[in-house]
């Protein structure tokens, strides 16, 4: 009974080995907790019977094995039925890799071949369980550097604290290899049996244990990022908004001004309409729109942050041109131009005598080119090798324009710079158009 359990646990680890090595390149059909885990369930018992059943006849069992696995991962996953009968190849090669090199370690290091035939044999039990940590350890590596961010959250500092506690179960299962043959009775043997298949476990736990939390916090973070997104798109279509309504009124008012234009002229009194004009002029000049480069959505930005600007007594020089074919969307462009813009008037806003923003946002042969430099005080605060603004809301939100700006830049495969002084901070980005 003892043996039919051990070797059900063993086919357990396997197959949430194998699974993990699967959804490394492929994706779940469904999203349904309980289907997935009949699937996997399925795969194993399935699996452990062959295993049983063929115990002897080992090149069939690996041909009837492999045909299994991959379909059910055909079911589990989004794959075509030849590129799983591959991956179930290959990962049946790495399966049986690991425990022969296992098993010849055993033997070259510890010399424990006797042992494990004697002491109720719990010296072959424990090599086992030590190869399947070392598959597990293995398939981690693949999902790390094949898988990327797609089947991972876990970045760089997160896999040093991780990789922490496999270690431990590996030096702790070799030591108890070698103190195998002190075993004196079945008690022991199943004492040594428990730790060893609980420290497997462990590490199956824990790692997914660790990944749920950072998706949680991802996908936290994501709202955080998308909320910020939402309030810029807001804040432009408003100020679009604004911008028609204001030129509905001025259309009106023009009308009547002209009326009246024409009734002053009628009756010759040129100093009144002098004076008149003069006022409609001055009026016009703080009402239209400054900037203009034949892109509605950056007229409407740059126009909405240009009077900002000047509200707050900030010098505001820039460069523009003709920026009606850019090849950027909407939504990527109120992203750059707000993040850049808002950093930069905040950072003005606390200097205590020098308040310059310069911008360019020009297009050039085939390059967009937008670069926003301004004064600002104090230090620039760096974490993580990131730069972090000063968002006095929400400490968490630090940094998170400009990573917004990172990722577009990176959508449309572009570069940029960020480069710092004494008193100036400057972000320069190229898009090729």
């Amino acid at each position: 009974m003892i043996t039919y359990i051990q070797g059900i646990m063993l086919t357990v680890l396997e197959m949430i080995c194998c699974k993990m090595f699967f959804e490394t390149f492929g994706k779940k059909r469904s999203e349904n907790r309980w289907i997935n885990y009949g699937i996997i369930l399925g795969a194993t018992i399935l699996g452990y019977s062959i295993a049983l059943i063929f115990y002897d006849l080992f090149f069939l069992k690996q041909i009837l094995v492999i045909t299994e696995i991959a379909f059910f991962m055909v079911l589990y996953l989004k794959l075509h039925f030849g590129k799983a009968f591959i991956l179930s190849l290959l990962f049946q090669g790495l399966l049986l890799s690991v425990d022969y090199f296992t098993l010849w370690l055993n033997v070259s290091l510890f010399n424990s071949v006797a042992e494990i035939n004697e002491s109720h044999n719990v010296g072959g039990y424990l090599v086992t369980v030590l190869a399947k940590i070392l598959l597990f350890m293995v398939v981690l590596m693949i999902r790390k550097k094949i898988g990327g961010r797609s089947s991972e959250v876990l970045m760089d500092i997160d896999w040093l604290r991780f990789i922490f506690f496999p270690v431990f179960s590996i030096f702790t299962i070799i030591a108890m290899i070698i103190t195998s043959g002190s075993v004196k009775n079945q008690k022991q043997e199943n004492v040594f049996l428990v730790i060893a298949f609980c420290l497997a476990g462990m590490n199956i736990v824990v790692f997914y244990l660790i990944n749920d939390i950072l998706k949680r916090e991802t996908k936290i973070r994501e709202n955080k990022i998308f909320q910020i997104k939402v309030q810029n798109q807001t804040d432009m279509y408003r100020t679009v908004s604004e911008n028609f309504a204001k030129q509905r009124r001025m259309t009106h008012e023009y009308k009547n001004q002209i009326l009246c234009i024409e009734s002053l002229i009628a009756a010759k009194n040129y100093d009144e309409l002098e004076e008149y004009v003069s006022k409609v002029s001055g009026h016009l000049s703080t009402e239209l729109d400054y900037i203009k480069t034949n892109n509605v959505i950056v007229d409407a930005i740059l126009n909405s942050k240009y009077r900002e600007i000047l509200d707050k007594k900030i010098v505001f020089i820039f460069k523009i041109n003709d920026l009606s074919e850019i090849g950027i969307c909407d939504e990527d462009i109120v992203v750059i131009l707000s993040n850049l813009l808002n950093n930069a008037i905040e950072a003005c806003e606390k200097c205590n005598e020098k308040k310059v923003i310069k911008m360019k946002f020009v297009k050039e042969k085939d390059n967009v080119i937008i670069s926003v430099k301004n004064t600002y005080d104090g230090e620039l605060v760096i974490e993580d090798g990131e730069i972090q603004t000063s968002k006095k809301q929400d400490i968490d939100e630090h940094g998170i324009g400009i990573k917004n700006i990172i990722d577009v830049i990176s959508k449309y495969q572009g570069s940029y710079a960020i480069q710092n002084n004494e008193n100036e901070f400057y972000f320069s980005i190229i898009i090729p158009h």
